[in-house]
């Protein structure tokens, strides 16, 4: 039987693949993130993410009732610049945050990715940054795992013209070394923008669409 207009099935588009884009602090994220938005991927940062859980209700109780109204501004928001001292400050300040927003930040990037994957055309590319993907475990829950890093004194200029004490977040996270070995692909953003864009290109091409989960 010849298949008419009504009966026909539609055409399905290829799955996008959903990369995980980690790195240790200083090392640039961000910067590849936008590069890869600019080339048409799909982007989801964690910071955009828990930039809107510290505006949430409940999240803001939980945080004032561990650090007090110091860490709010007037808005009755979280003041992230001094919950970031609070939490180096107090002995287990660090993973009380981690249990409180890691749960809400996965189930977030989760539904984002699902609704991703359901537009009409889907985007080539998902990618999603995740400061702590190996120290969260997180490995197993993407189709690839790419590491963007950079030297040592490289990463420490870069955090401390933040005003961010370098060695104290570098302490809490994976050594670099460790997360290269363990990623798909990885790359050492010493250079120039130009240079890490032409990664990302290299990366966009070794992860067409089409394998990616349903």
């Amino acid at each position: 039987m010849v298949a008419t207009a009504s009966t026909r099935a539609e055409p399905h588009a290829p799955a996008p693949q959903c990369l995980g884009l980690t790195g240790g602090i200083g090392s640039g994220k961000s910067a590849a993130l936008d590069a890869f938005a600019r080339r048409g991927a799909a982007v989801l940062s964690a910071d955009d993410i828990v930039h809107r859980l510290y505006g949430e209700p409940e999240v803001i109780r939980e945080v004032v009732a561990r650090f007090g109204d110091g860490v709010t501004l007037t808005s009755g928001v979280v003041d992230r610049v001094a919950l970031g001292e609070a939490a180096f400050g107090q002995e287990g300040g660090i993973a009380f945050l981690e249990g409180l927003l890691h749960p809400r930040i996965g189930e977030a990037r989760r539904a984002w990715i699902a609704a991703e994957r359901q537009r009409t055309p889907p985007p080539p590319l998902i990618v999603c940054e995740v400061p702590l993907l190996f120290e969260a475990g997180l490995q197993d829950a993407f189709d690839a795992v790419i590491v963007v890093t950079a030297s040592d004194h490289v990463r420490r200029a870069r955090v401390e013209a933040r005003g961010q004490d370098y060695d104290g977040r570098r302490a809490l996270q994976v050594p670099e070394h460790q997360k290269v070995a363990a990623a798909d692909m990885a790359y050492v953003n010493d250079g120039t923008l130009v240079d890490l864009d032409e990664w990302v290109a290299s990366v966009m091409d070794a992860y067409p669409a089409g394998d990616g989960a349903a």
